[in-house]
């Protein structure tokens, strides 16, 4: 009698623990699949400047209708969509401005940053206005910074990423090379030109190892905007642009459209 009672009750206690795990496991399916919402981090790359059409309510973010996460949203209207990548913006801005759209019905994730954390304004301005041997060492100590402080930047940002939007595929979107080597163009040195391409081969580099090491994709944009640097007769880029400085050397709406988008629907 006492054994039929003990099995009785063993018997009880493994139904309501598998009745637990099958309603937590329930639970976590019905979160995931209702994690379909759209959340477009970073700077300017992917905020959209240079692309025009800016929509008014972003302010200095410069956020465009033409920029690859507006494009994104219109072509698979995800469940819900939040542009907050910024013009400007460095690693301590996404945390505080934009990791708080996150959510675990947060599906897909995209970013660019980490380039102007690395003074990517004050290097494009150096090499363009100073010489050859300044272009390089700012060049220089850019890729010092790249090494020694912006993995532990990116590492913030990526674990708050996971931790806030545990259910979503993280896309980590890089930089594209910005000129046509070996050709005949007006503007900047071979030698200028040489660098820079290097420079944002090196910014890459580094953002691809931290995006693997969190388990997020990276999308190398620099297959899709090759043979539309500049200097190539074909650009995705704005040169150096006197009438809207800002709008220099980022994508315009079909560096956005063919260079940024397809990466994005591929990854």
């Amino acid at each position: 009698m006492r054994r039929s009672r003990l099995v009785v009750f063993v018997s009880s206690l493994l139904l309501a623990a598998g009745a637990a795990l099958t309603g937590a496991g329930a639970a976590q399916a019905s979160e995931t699949a209702a994690a379909t919402g759209y959340v477009a981090l970073g700077d300017s790359y992917s905020s959209g400047v240079g692309a025009g059409s800016y929509i008014s309510s972003s302010g200095d973010c410069d956020r465009s209708t033409k920029a690859y996460p507006y494009l994104w949203n219109a072509a698979h209207a995800p469940s819900s969509f939040a542009f907050v990548a910024c013009s400007g913006a460095r690693t301590d801005e996404v945390m505080a401005n934009q990791i708080g759209s996150l959510s675990t019905s947060t599906g897909l994730v995209s970013i660019t940053i980490g380039g102007n954390d690395a003074g990517f304004a004050d290097v494009m301005t150096t090499c363009v206005l100073q010489s050859d041997s300044d272009c390089i060492a700012r060049i220089n100590t850019a890729k010092a910074y790249v090494d020694s402080t912006l993995p532990g930047k990116l590492d913030t940002v990526y674990s708050a990423i996971s931790s806030k939007a545990p259910n979503a595929h993280v896309v980590v979107l890089g930089y594209p090379r910005f000129y046509k080597l070996g050709t005949s163009c007006l503007g900047l040195s071979e030698t200028k030109r040489s660098a820079i391409n290097g420079a944002s081969d090196y910014l890459n580099a580094a953002v691809a190892r931290r995006a693997a090491a969190h388990g997020f994709t990276f999308g190398d944009v620099r297959t899709t905007f090759t043979g539309h640097e500049i200097c190539s007769g074909s650009s995705w880029l704005h040169s150096v642009n006197w009438l809207s400085i800002g709008e220099s050397y980022h994508p315009t709406a079909a560096g956005q459209s063919g260079g940024y988008l397809p990466v994005l629907n591929n990854s």
